[in-house]
């Protein structure tokens, strides 16, 4: 975990006579990377970029009855652990700030600090990871005022998110493109995506691809998933398009609704169009066969993942992705946009038939 800023997660904890529940608030992570450690009064919660250390007021263990549930639509994580003895009653778990201070202090804050210690820390070499000091100063989290959040710019889903980036600002390069988007413009990540694109445009990459294309014209014989799809529609109805595995997902996936204006609308169409582009030019250029730096050329390739941008139009989207296509990815060829616009068309026109 070196290199990164430990972000202190929203949390909440309470009980019930034989259980102690976490509820821990980690919007934007996955599942695969969380890691518990539960040792009596120690707990401690690791999923990047968050990190939460408390000191418990009672002892927890570990016997086979904890229960852990993450609901991804509110990003909260819960876990419910056993009290080690039965029926014992945590005083303070509303105090927060007392429970992340680590073992033996009132505050994550130490009140007398070695100056030698730590000039001859900076003198000598990195530590190891294994001698990593976890007892790293915590703060307790506060929401963003409703004031703060309307004075930000506004991205994301039909332009209504704000502030989720506040504090995920060493974590931005691995996601986004643009740096500090809250205060970001739609008019200055546009001029940026723009600049950024010319520099790292490459006329020798570009006419490599273009005189020496056997393994392009290769992909472009490819007939991905869509095409086949569009085949059989003529022959079956849509719901046989469905195996029963598939039919189960669709009935488990929960149902959200929008209260958004037609200029929303619009905008959300034309993000959808630039994020299925960028997927098509994958399938293709992978022929189906997803790799470890997928979910990177998806991003990208699309100005909405990668620039949090803001299309007006269906030119400016394709123009956009023509751009970002004969810029970054390992096959950069004007073909290769052609048939991914293509492609998209197939697969919008067999979702409206």
């Amino acid at each position: 975990m070196h290199g990164y800023t430990m972000i202190t997660p929203a949390f909440e904890l309470s009980q019930e006579d034989d259980f102690l529940i976490f509820s821990i608030r980690v919007p934007y992570t996955r599942t695969s990377e969380f890691d518990l450690y539960i040792d009596g009064e120690d707990f401690k919660f690791y999923a990047k970029p968050y990190f939460l250390r408390l000191t418990l007021p009672g002892r927890i263990i570990e016997d086979g009855r904890e229960k852990a549930s993450f609901d991804i639509n509110k990003g909260l994580f819960t876990l419910r652990v056993p009290k080690e003895t039965a029926g014992q009653h945590f005083e303070g778990l509303e105090m927060l700030t007392s429970l992340l201070a680590p073992r033996g202090s009132k505050s994550a804050k130490p009140l007398v600090e070695d100056l030698d210690a730590c000039s001859r820390s900076e003198e000598g070499e990195e530590e190891d990871s294994d001698d990593f000091d976890w007892q790293v100063e915590q703060e307790v989290y506060t929401e963003s005022s409703e004031q703060l959040l309307n004075s930000l710019q506004k991205y994301g889903f039909g332009n209504k998110r704000s502030g989720v980036f506040i504090r995920l600002q060493e974590e931005l390069s691995g996601v986004i493109d643009v740096r500090n988007p809250d205060a970001t413009t739609a008019v200055e990540r546009r001029q940026g995506r723009l600049s950024a694109e010319s520099a790292k445009f490459d006329p020798d990459h570009y006419l490599a691809d273009l005189f020496e294309d056997e393994a392009i014209q290769n992909l472009l014989k490819f007939h991905p998933w869509w095409t086949k799809s569009c085949q059989a529609q003529a022959e079956q109805s849509e719901t046989e398009n469905f195996s029963e595995e598939e039919r189960e997902q669709l009935r488990r996936f929960t149902n959200r609704s929008y209260l958004l204006d037609k200029k929303c609308l619009h905008h959300i169409w034309l993000s959808l169009v630039d994020i299925i582009l960028a997927y098509t030019y994958e399938i293709r250029t992978t022929e189906g066969e997803h790799s470890v730096e997928s979910s990177w050329n998806i991003r990208k390739l699309s100005g909405t993942l990668c620039w949090l941008e803001t299309y007006n139009s269906i030119q400016e989207v394709l123009v956009s992705f023509g751009r970002r296509v004969l810029c970054y990815p390992l096959y950069r060829n004007f073909s290769l946009i052609t048939a991914a616009v293509h492609d998209t068309a197939l697969i919008f026109q067999s979702v409206i038939y």
